[in-house]
């Protein structure tokens, strides 16, 4: 088998063709483990090396990893087509308070029975929804109608204003 490594540090330094037993006579010596790093070569390839360590700092740069990962959250508030007033700015402040801590917020309307037919209703609460939080957010994904609801995305950020598309440049004042 093909030992590389020498256990001290100096991985890679020296690179020997050895019997089985020499190496694990000389891993015993040095008090370290032989590690097979490529066992599909010929001859094997086995590394000296402290294994407990090896898998220590292994876990602790998959922990820093991890650390460092920025998840964004999406967290959901439902409305209703006959909601009223005191009830939406309820929901706009819970928007608002989700927005401001860095998740993005999908806002929907559900739909019962004959409400399905007026759809437009819904729309003008999810516009209202969105243009009452157009400075903290911007608009994501425009509605979108799924099975008995539509619903808009919105992210934290400053926005374009509502209606508006990101490729359309032109300003209404």
């Amino acid at each position: 088998m093909r030992l590389i490594g020498s256990g001290d540090g100096n991985d890679g330094a020296e690179s020997v063709v050895m019997e089985t037993r020499d190496a694990i006579t000389l891993a015993r010596e040095r008090g370290v483990d032989l590690v097979e790093v490529g066992p599909n070569q010929s001859p094997p390839v086995v590394k000296l090396l402290d294994y407990g360590r090896f898998k220590f700092e292994i876990s602790k740069k998959a922990k820093e990893a991890r650390k460092s990962q920025v998840k964004t959250e999406l967290r959901a508030v439902r409305l209703s087509p006959k909601i009223g007033e005191h009830d939406i700015q309820a929901k706009i402040r819970k928007v608002r308070e989700l927005l401001a801590g860095g998740a993005k917020v999908r806002v929907f309307v559900r739909m019962r029975g004959r409400e399905n037919q007026h759809p437009e209703v819904a729309v003008k609460v999810l516009k209202r929804v969105a243009e009452a939080v157009a400075n903290e957010a911007k608009l994501e994904k425009a509605p979108t109608v799924e099975v008995r609801a539509i619903s808009i995305v919105l992210a934290p950020g400053a926005s374009l204003p509502v209606g508006a598309s990101p490729g359309n440049n032109e300003s209404n004042a």
